[in-house]
């Protein structure tokens, strides 16, 4: 069996961490299985979605990496749904309810003052033709539910294992609105059964719908794929992620100079046995990505961590893959310049304070100047790899200074700040000429 999951996105608002994580798990457990990743625009409301919202998100997708094999929109497909739902009215599972919103919520209010369960109770089937018709020559127009048989509905959870829902417990649920529009069950189900998708992977929010959805699949003569529910994310005390969400879109991570690494390998390991660390590439990651190692407790995100992995990952990356970067930002001075300042990288922005470092202007920080004067003396003309220690002996040796005492003035005066990359390749960058003005406390 070739893998092929969905990623089903709403287009009413730009995606963040809490729904990216869908996409990314669906995708790193597809490529890592060798399978395909489709994209599935569910733009069925009409009056929300919009071509922008649309757009943001294969725009946000193509910058994560996240290719996809495949892309629908709902919106273009509803011949598939009508078909879908006349086949399940022919079966007698589809049915017509006049209640209003009103009255099944004073419905639910005597259900529950009498220790009843508030699930529906199916008066609609009761109905005769002319109950129905004296109801819609009153005006009122049907929503349509479909009809659960009232079993223990069970399947094998990646994530969760063992999983069981008595769908007697619950209320037949919506399909149609009275408006006639569709909402999100039947078109999702109707499409994962067109589409071939054996894999539904998502939050664990939507376990309690999964027995109802079972038997759509099962009425409609499809099979039902394999389900992975996934631990909902929450911040780094515990507390709910949703108020957070409009400061953490891939929009804004992206802005505030996160790679799209970093968001990958982030998401992808939240409650997972693996470490929160980088990885080469998004393949590698699929390669180790397993739901055996996803924990049911729920996923702590933390910004810290991210920070920390996007740190790993400038570490971590070739002056190949940060050449064309470097010089979109003026700040390509070479391979040796990157690979000696990559280390010291937060954000790929700070190229451009080292790249200045390096190049000038540097007010060099003095603090005793016949020290920088008796290590100026003994800088050697030309510089190269070995420089840096054969000139620090030279002035240990000279000023009997040593450890921060001899280190520490030099840097300062080199690069004007108390840390940063190794001087040894500095020094070489900063070059004989600036390195000498420097030392004699001039800015350059």
């Amino acid at each position: 069996m070739t893998v092929k999951v969905r990623f089903a996105p709403s287009p009413t608002g730009r995606i963040h961490v809490g729904n990216i994580r869908a996409a990314i798990v669906n995708w790193v457990f597809a490529r890592g299985q060798g399978g395909e990743f489709v994209l599935r625009i569910d733009d069925t409301d009409r009056e929300r979605s919009t071509l922008d919202y649309e757009q943001g998100i294969e725009t946000d997708l193509t910058w994560l990496g996240l290719t996809w094999d495949e892309k629908y929109n709902q919106s273009a497909r509803f011949d598939l749904y009508h078909l879908a739902m006349e086949r399940l009215r022919s079966q007698g599972r589809l049915y017509p309810c006049y209640e209003t919103q009103d009255e099944l919520d004073r419905r639910r209010k005597v259900q529950l003052s009498r220790g009843q369960p508030p699930i529906y109770d199916r008066t609609a089937l009761k109905l005769t033709d002319e109950e129905r018709q004296v109801l819609e020559a009153e005006g009122r127009k049907p929503h349509w539910r479909f009809r659960l048989d009232g079993k223990r509905v069970k399947w094998t959870d990646l994530v969760r294992g063992d999983c069981e829902v008595d769908t007697a417990s619950m209320s037949d649920p919506v399909l149609i609105r009275e408006d006639g529009a569709f909402l999100y069950t039947l078109p999702s189900v109707a499409d994962d059964i067109d589409l071939g998708i054996t894999h539904v992977i998502r939050g664990e929010d939507h376990v309690t719908n999964t027995g109802a959805q079972i038997e759509i699949f099962e009425a409609l003569g499809g099979p039902v794929p394999v389900f992975a529910h996934f631990s909902l994310l929450v911040d780094a005390d515990g507390g709910a992620l949703s108020k957070r969400l409009g400061s953490l879109s891939i929009m804004d991570l992206r802005d505030r100079g996160m790679e799209p690494l970093t968001i990958a390998c982030h998401i992808a390991r939240l409650g997972t046995s693996d470490p929160l660390e980088a990885v080469a590439d998004l393949q590698a990651l699929g390669e180790s990505f397993d739901f055996a190692k996803m924990g049911r407790n729920p996923a702590r995100f933390d910004p810290a961590d991210m920070a920390r992995i996007n740190a790993g990952v400038l570490h971590a990356m070739s002056y190949e893959q940060a050449k064309p970067r470097l010089e979109a930002r003026g700040a390509d001075l070479g391979e040796a310049f990157w690979l000696a300042i990559r280390a010291n990288l937060s954000l790929f922005d700070d190229v451009k304070d080292w790249a200045r470092i390096v190049a000038g202007p540097v007010t060099p920080v003095v603090a005793d100047q016949a020290f920088l004067d008796a290590a100026l003396a003994l800088l050697p003309q030309t510089l190269d790899a070995s420089s840096w220690s054969s000139w620090t002996n030279a002035v240990k040796d000279a000023t009997g200074a040593k450890g921060r005492a001899l280190f520490q003035p030099l840097r300062a005066a080199l690069i004007g700040q108390d840390h940063g990359p190794e001087m040894g390749p500095m020094l070489v960058l900063i070059g004989r000429d600036r390195a000498g003005r420097r030392l004699s406390g001039h800015v350059a």
